[in-house]
């Protein structure tokens, strides 16, 4: 327990400011888990704890709180509503009984024009506190970044592990049966197949997006010879999906410098995520041109095109944009791969309808 005159903040005052001090101060006490203040409420003046702790708090994200600091005997909380004539914009607790002076704002005003060293040490403490609650919150906010992302991570990898494995317990049992008739084996070998594949292209997705930035493996390569190898790949796969590809103009045949593993990732990715969001019979068209210094290739579908309100958010990590399934890595992967070749991609609704995914590829000079 402290008295008021003991705290750093005033133990160097006048005998008379101090005095005058003393007889508007109040003392406010609170339970163990009551609020001083709440972050919002006006800042109608300054406190200093007489005895207990009390810790200051706020958001970094709309479900998480975190403590920014505790603030013990004989220090000050609360100073911003002396310096600025704001809401408060932290919240105080008592996680402990604990006993405050409470000091009106205008007092504090007052004080602060009739002793210049008090109004210096006041700003020096509130300097201090803003450092320390600046490097404070980032540490927090990262760190609340990184558990929360890997929590995402973890629930989107057990949700599509679950489905597949699902699957192939029970194309299991079915093959292994002694009633099981040719063909149901055959059909049991296929889903096994298809869901092994499917295991495979998560696997794949997070090995990408985990991957550091390798050294440069691009090479010189032919686009239109290039084009024509992935699109003759990728056909049988979306043909079983019920989905067309097409070339609504050829690629053109100049050189281009490209890592063809990773390319190829970006229209897998691209093909993929048309697929999650068109009906049966879709149709995924090719398109290509040469703007200036760019190659630019668009990939688009027959789907009911982007959301607006998800427009913003496509390329971030995590992001499946109301599909159950998948790790939402797709199209963050597509972004990283790009900007490693030295381009961008984008996406834009088209006007006759269907969403358009857009990359360029620098040219040589």
């Amino acid at each position: 327990m402290v008295t008021l005159e003991s705290s750093d903040l005033f133990h160097d005052l006048a005998p008379r400011d101090l005095g005058e001090l003393q007889q508007v101060v109040r003392e406010q006490s609170y339970t163990a888990g009551q609020d001083v203040f709440r972050s919002g409420e006006p800042g109608d003046g300054v406190y200093v704890v007489k005895s207990g702790r009390i810790e200051i708090s706020g958001l970094v994200n709309p479900d998480l709180r975190i403590v920014f600091s505790r603030v013990g005997p004989g220090e000050i909380f609360g100073e911003m509503a002396v310096i600025e004539q704001q809401p408060r914009s932290a919240t105080a607790t008592a996680p402990e009984a604990a006993t405050v002076y409470f000091i009106p704002r205008s007092e504090m005003l007052n004080l602060m024009e009739r002793s210049p060293g008090f109004s210096l040490k006041l700003l020096q403490l509130v300097s201090h506190r803003l450092r320390e609650f600046n490097q404070h919150y980032l540490q927090e906010v990262v760190e609340a970044e990184r558990l929360s992302a890997v929590g995402r991570f973890a629930r989107s990898i057990v949700h599509d592990l679950k489905n597949p494995l699902n699957i192939i317990s029970l194309s299991v049992d079915v093959a292994c049966s002694s009633t099981a008739k040719p063909e149901l084996r055959e059909n049991s070998r296929i889903r096994i197949h298809k869901q092994v594949n499917r295991i495979n292209d998560l696997v794949g997705d997070i090995l990408q997006f985990a991957q550091a930035k390798k050294p440069e493996e691009q090479k010189p390569m032919n686009y239109a010879e290039f084009v024509q190898l992935v699109a003759n790949e990728l056909r049988p796969d979306l043909e079983l999906k019920s989905v067309k590809l097409v070339m609504d103009n050829p690629p053109p045949a100049v050189t281009v410098r490209i890592d063809p593993k990773r390319l190829r990732r970006v229209f897998i990715n691209l093909t993929q995520n048309a697929c999650d969001f068109m009906p049966t019979n879709g149709v995924i068209a090719l398109r290509f041109r040469i703007e200036g210094p760019e190659l630019i290739t668009e990939v688009k579908d027959s789907g009911p095109g982007i959301a607006p309100e998800v427009a913003g958010k496509l390329f971030e990590a995590f992001a499946t944009h109301g599909k159950s399934y998948g790790t939402g890595l797709g199209l963050s992967i597509c972004k990283r791969i790009m900007a490693d070749h030295g381009g961008r991609i984008w996406a834009t609704n088209s006007p006759e309808g269907g969403a358009v995914f857009s990359f360029a590829l620098p040219l040589p000079c």
